[in-house]
């Protein structure tokens, strides 16, 4: 466990300090838990604002860090954070990302590859056929299929996913502790098996109306592109592909119906000039994504020779630098360096970056 964990997940209980306000107590204390304990006269120095450092010390006064990891584990979820190496990638490039995300279940390398399918609560036959084909459409390919676990389009998103036995995160507006709506307890359950369930809410937060907007912030931000299935104009769908234009992300809409209600939003999206979704295929050569599958079943590929599964024994998930490496397995840094080239195409290693390595899965 990081030092810094039990800090990050005692500000999230803070209203109203979220990624700028803490980066910048971070950036002016060094540290978390020094600006955790900060006095008000330091804290006002580092630039919070009067109502936040009443927050804070108002927090402080029955949130204690150490317990926050307790509760945590109890649990059974986990929390990543900007310090960790397996922060969503995705997620990562986002202007101001989520300080923490606490997640039931596990998020995997292969989540770089996600696509988002969302939509309206009051999905017709249509909608729910379409979201079917493309969300196992896009789990066969393995691509995470990424949702909000909502009524309607987003619970079809998921089902869809998990029966076509691919990946699935749901992103939520609450707790991840607590599931919301209540008659998706058993699916979130699913979920976290074969994928995760993702928040930036801590534990025990209730599905309040004003934290939903912001959570569909997460769902475009851990996406490559946002699939609309159906939407009306006022529907919290559109507001995810608003953020994923923002994030510099493709945003797909499905045409539909003119008349119908729940397809106003989706039409406009298209009239506005987003992409227009008649198959699968379209949204995996717009994103590039076509050779997944072919990309995937590389990453599970052997070591061939002693020297791979030397330097495989060598290297985790923390990353190792190449001089470090070379001096552990006693061998010329020309023949170190070589290898691994090889050992990246073939996915079995990856390069952290500044010249260290990390297993690829």
């Amino acid at each position: 466990m990081s030092a810094e964990l039990p800090y990050y997940l005692a500000f999230a209980r803070v209203q109203g300090i979220g990624a700028v306000r803490l980066r910048k107590l971070k950036a002016h204390f060094g540290d978390l838990q020094s600006a955790w304990s900060a006095s008000e006269f330091d804290l006002a120095a580092a630039g919070l604002e009067p109502r936040l450092i009443g927050a804070l010390v108002t927090t402080r006064r029955t949130v204690h860090p150490e317990a926050e990891v307790e509760r945590l584990y109890r649990a059974g979820a986990q929390a990543v954070t900007w310090d960790d190496a397996d922060y969503p990638r995705l997620l990562r490039e986002v202007q101001d990302p989520p300080p923490v995300l606490f997640v039931k279940g596990s998020l995997s390398e292969a989540d770089q590859w996600a696509v988002a399918v969302v939509g309206t609560r009051s999905a017709t036959v249509y909608g729910r056929q379409v979201t079917e084909m493309l969300a196992s459409d896009l789990a066969r390919n393995n691509i995470t299929v990424v949702s909000g676990l909502a009524r309607g389009i987003d619970a079809t998103a998921h089902e869809a996913a998990l029966k076509a036995e691919g990946r699935t995160i749901a992103v939520l507006g609450c707790g991840v502790d607590v599931v919301y709506p209540p008659e998706h307890a058993r699916l979130a359950a699913r979920i976290a098996e074969h994928g995760a369930l993702v928040s930036d809410y801590p534990l025990g937060t209730p599905p309040d109306a004003r934290n939903f907007p912001p959570r569909n912030r997460i769902i475009s931000g851990l996406s490559l592109g946002v699939v609309v299935v159906e939407a009306d104009e006022q529907s919290g769908a559109l507001i995810t592909a608003q953020f994923a234009g923002e994030q510099g992300r493709e945003v797909f809409a499905v045409p539909g119906n003119i008349f119908n209600r729940s397809s106003r939003g989706t039409n406009r999206l298209i009239q506005q000039g987003a992409k227009v979704v008649l198959d699968t295929q379209s949204i995996l050569e717009e994103l590039n994504l076509s050779m997944i599958a072919e990309r995937v079943a590389v990453s599970q590929v052997a070591p061939e020779n002693d020297l791979e599964r030397l330097l495989l024994s060598q290297l985790s998930h923390d990353p190792l630098p190449l001089d470090d490496l070379v001096r552990a397995v006693n061998l010329p840094a020309e023949s170190v360096a070589a290898a691994l080239a090889l050992m990246e195409l073939k996915g079995l290693v990856r390069n952290a970056g500044k010249m260290s390595y990390v297993l690829a899965q």
